[in-house]
Parts: structure tokens; sequence; C-alpha cells
């Protein structure tokens, strides 16, 4: 049995990004016969409890200070340790035999860490947003589409290094490649409105779009909020938004695959779930909640994928109210949307699954 851990974090500052992405990636490996190990810290709003419901081992890591890393990544605060520490706690949960393959997922780790494990394991495979540091990995994959993608990580990796690049890799549930193949082009006035923006939501982004909606009083229209069930705005959102009948509240959904395919327009963030929207041709206004989600907005925005407004710093209830209008007057355009579900197709979980398990083969490891 191959056996695998996964380094990766969840926070209010983090955002709950990388364990969702990491817990499809675990699910289809698991389902090739891997034993799944996840290495979690505990920082506030961690979803340690979330992965061993998914039926995985966790090991939790207590949260440290973490000194300052002249040098170091831009993100090595969100460790939650100095680097040495993590990674010596991180092979301590490992233990003395090692491991068939780790896989790190988290902007605060670079090649000084994961030179650090080498030892204990046979494949390192480096999941990526930002291309800002350089890693130690057999294989690296960055699912986004940024201006000149292809290149950008060009002197941060070896020359051996496997590069899985592009939302060809996207990291979706299997769901979603089900719905691909039955999406719907969307035309015409939007009735079904979707509005998610991730697990953190730290600005209260969801509020100001469920007040936009509300602003604009359309009969007939419905808008699904979705929410982290212990998200820091959370109680106070359902509080307001109890006696809106036009509005349903959900938390804790396995999948946001089913609403985003009734939905006729969706209103997020601009982090993993881009890609699950554009999956399924869904129509999105999008506000970047981060930097690091500022370029490939604004590449999406470029080729008509999405609509983006801008960032959580400068878009207000009225400028989304300005953007939804026309989605619910139906004189929105939506053919950019269409073009890029020709691209997501939704088997990317797939697609890195099996460079994974060719990287085993490649280190000599039998899957």
């Amino acid at each position: 049995m191959i056996r695998i851990a996964i380094r990766c974090d969840a926070g209010y500052a983090l955002g709950s990004g990388h364990v969702m992405r990491m817990l499809t990636l675990a699910a289809s490996l698991r389902g090739q016969g891997a034993a799944i190990t996840f290495i979690c810290r505990e920082h506030d709003g961690h979803l340690c409890d979330l992965v061993a419901s998914h039926g995985h081992a966790v090991v939790r890591l207590p949260l440290q200070a973490a000194p300052a890393d002249p040098g170091g990544p831009a993100h090595a605060a969100w460790l939650g340790a100095s680097w040495h520490d993590d990674a010596d706690a991180t092979a301590a949960a490992i233990g003395p035999t090692g491991c068939d393959c780790l896989i790190v997922d988290h902007y605060g780790i670079d090649a000084r860490w994961e030179r650090r494990l080498r030892p204990l394991v046979h494949c390192i495979a480096v999941i990526d947003d930002l291309a800002d540091r350089p890693h130690d990995c057999d294989l690296l994959l960055d699912q986004n589409l940024v201006h000149d993608h292809e290149r950008r990580y060009d002197g941060l990796l070896a020359p051996d290094c496997v590069r899985l690049l592009g939302p060809r890799y996207a990291l979706l549930q299997d769901a979603y490649a089900s719905l691909h193949a039955t999406r719907r082009a969307r035309r015409g006035r939007a009735a079904n409105i979707l509005i998610f923006f991730g697990g953190a939501d730290n600005d209260d982004l969801t509020g100001r779009a469920a007040d936009a909606f509300l602003a604009l009083a359309r009969p007939g229209v419905h808008a699904d909020v979705v929410v982290a069930a212990n998200g820091r705005h959370t109680p106070a959102l359902r509080a307001r938004l109890a006696g809106a009948p036009s509005i349903r509240v959900h938390s804790g959904l396995p999948s946001l695959a089913p609403l985003m395919a009734q939905a006729d327009v969706a209103i997020g963030g601009g982090g993993a779930t881009t890609w699950e929207r554009l999956c399924l041709g869904l129509p999105a206004l999008v506000v970047t909640m981060a930097d690091n989600q500022v370029p490939v907005a604004r590449e999406l925005h470029r080729r008509g994928w999405i609509d983006w407004l801008g960032t959580s710093a400068d878009v207000g209830g009225a400028e989304i109210a300005a953007a939804l209008a026309p989605f619910l007057d139906g004189t929105a355009a939506t053919t950019g949307v269409e073009q890029a579900a020709g691209v997501v197709d939704g088997l990317g979980c797939a697609r890195t699954a099996a460079a994974i398990l060719q990287c085993f083969a490649r280190e000599g490891v039998a899957p």
C-alpha cells in the first residue's frame, strides 16, 4: 500500500482552500489504494475535525510563535512555527520508516523545508499558486492561469521536475466532471444567484453581496448564500438574513456543485472556487480577497471568463449591485464563460493523481 503524507493548513488568516483541495486529491489517491495521513497545524479556524470526518488520519501540530525568517517565503508566518521546527515536527509525524510521497500545499514552505524531509520520502509533490520561492520537489502543480504561466517557475525548480500547469489540472471533486458534460448556457434573466466567498471571508464580503442583492429587490429571484459554520461573521449574517424570504443560507455542505449547477450567476472570491464555476459554465462576479488572487483574476477578466470587480478593499455593495443588475435584466454577456468551460473539464484531479502515481514509478516505488 502506498503511504502518502499531506502537509497543509487552514485558518482564519489562511483560508480553507488548501485543505479543501487536498481533501479532493486525497479522495482520488485513496481510490487508487493509498493510505493518507494529513499533518496540520492548529491555527485559529483549523479544519482538522473536517479532515478526520473524511476518514483520514490527522496529526495535529500545536500552534507556536513563528520567528522572523529573513530571506524566507513571504508567507513564512503562516507556518505557525519556524520552518525547521515545522520540518522536524513533520518528520516526526511521518516516522522513521518514512513514506512513499509527501504532498505539500503551503505558502510558508520552500526548498529548505523540502530538503530536510528528503531522506524520509521517495517523492515530493508541491501544490503552489505563487511562483515566489524555490522548491526541491519531483512534481509541481499550479492549476492557475496567469500571464506567462508556463514559464514563471523557470529557475525555481530542478530541470527534471514534472510541471503540471494550468486549469487542465484543477483539483475538482468528481461531481464537477459529471456535471460538466450536462452544463447549460446561462442566457436571459438570472433567477438563481449563488454567493460564496470561501471559508474565511474575514472582510464579510458575503454580507456586502447579500445586501447588494436585497437592495435590487427583484421579484422572483432567489439567492443561495453559503457560509462557513465557524466563520467569524456567520452568526451575525444569519441573524441579518433571517427575515429575507428570497435568501437561503447554507453551511457545512459537502460540495457546492449542486448549487452551482442550478445557479445562473455567482458572486464570490478569486480562489479555488474559480475553477469549479468555470467548469460548469457559471458566470461570476469576482472580488479578490488576497494579493495572490489578483494576477489570476486579471488574466481571466482579460479573456472574458469572469467579471472581476476589484479587490475587497475597493468593492462595496454599490459596485456589486451595479454589476449584478445586468444579469437580472438579461443583458449581461456570457459567451466568455462558455468558452472557459471547454478548457476546465473537471478531470484535473484524476490527471494529477495519475501523475503522482507515475512519480512513484519513476522513483522505483510500486503503486
